[in-house]
């Protein structure tokens, strides 16, 4: 091999600490928890709205994001997870990869309907401020399929080929061992980074609130993955019609984005007049902050 990315040691993909295992797929996808976090906070700083509250809408979201990304992986891989020979209990193995995207989207949009409607904040202005911060978030994810050796696409023999073991179970069958693939896990990376700085411009030109942020996100990444996915040959999803669920989806969450940023553009051509929905919203969100600081001290 004259030039190509090396997969990592396998070694590197899972390390101890006494008696615990820590996996790398997991602390990745901690660090993009950890950075739309903290950009969604300080995003809705900008709007008057505390940032602590990214963090409050978080420990809603992330719970139910995860369930849903995972329950959405195995029901559009089912024969992976059911049948003969298989263990059930893979279903929950999280840490050996498959978290969808999409299914973590709908959990994680579910929780933050909720702690948005508990705090009196728009759900659309934490919606907008989050879009961004989700493609940096996906993009330190997916550096977990890197370290797992998943996530290629099509054989090639371009320069950045991404070398995978003959002996890894998602090596296509039929193949020679040193075929080397198309990294599509860097490739969603790149065009995930890419697409942040594109929002982050737009948003300078024009007024997107009311949820034409998030409009532009779906319509972003559903582009993207849509034809990632297309040249995807480890593991992927089941298929309807020939074309794979994760495909479907993605020409969905495009569906969405437009109808969304059409609808919306209409229905609220201007800014939003404020984040809160309850004229007693911010007052509530300060007063969490107050007794969270009072308990802080308190233990202290």
């Amino acid at each position: 091999m004259k030039t190509s990315i090396p997969s990592p040691p396998p070694e590197w993909a899972q390390f101890q600490i006494g008696p615990l295992t820590i996996h790398t797929y997991a602390l990745c996808i901690i660090a993009g928890i950890v950075a739309a976090v903290w950009i969604t906070g300080r995003r809705l700083a900008r709007r008057g709205v505390d940032p602590g509250f990214a963090i409050d809408a978080a420990l809603w979201a992330v719970p139910l994001g995860i369930i849903f990304a995972r329950f959405y992986h195995v029901f559009t891989h089912v024969g992976d997870y059911f049948g003969p020979g298989k263990n059930l209990w893979d279903v929950f193995a999280i840490w050996d990869g498959g978290n969808a995207l999409y299914g973590s989207l709908i959990g994680g949009a579910i929780g933050i309907w909720i702690a948005c409607r508990r705090a009196g904040v728009r759900f659309w202005t934490f919606a907008d401020a989050l879009a961004p911060a989700l493609l940096v978030a996906q993009s330190l994810g997916r550096l977990g399929n890197y370290f797992n050796h998943e996530l290629f696409g099509l054989p090639t023999t371009l320069p950045w080929g991404l070398q995978i073991e003959a002996t890894n179970p998602k090596f296509p069958p039929g193949l020679a061992p040193g075929t080397l693939f198309h990294p599509l896990f860097l490739y969603e990376i790149i065009w995930n980074m890419l697409g942040f700085v594109v929002l982050l411009l737009l948003e300078r030109r024009f007024t997107l609130q009311w949820g034409r942020m998030l409009a532009l996100y779906l319509i972003w990444y559903g582009a993207g993955r849509s034809f990632l996915e297309s040249i995807r040959i480890d593991p992927s999803s089941d298929s309807f019609l020939g074309i794979p669920a994760n495909v479907w989806a993605s020409f969905g969450a495009v569906a969405i984005g437009l109808v969304l940023l059409i609808v919306q553009s209409r229905r609220h051509p201007g800014a939003e007049p404020s984040p809160f929905t309850r004229p007693d919203s911010r007052a509530v969100l300060k007063k969490k902050d107050a007794d969270a600081d009072t308990e802080t001290k308190a233990a202290a």
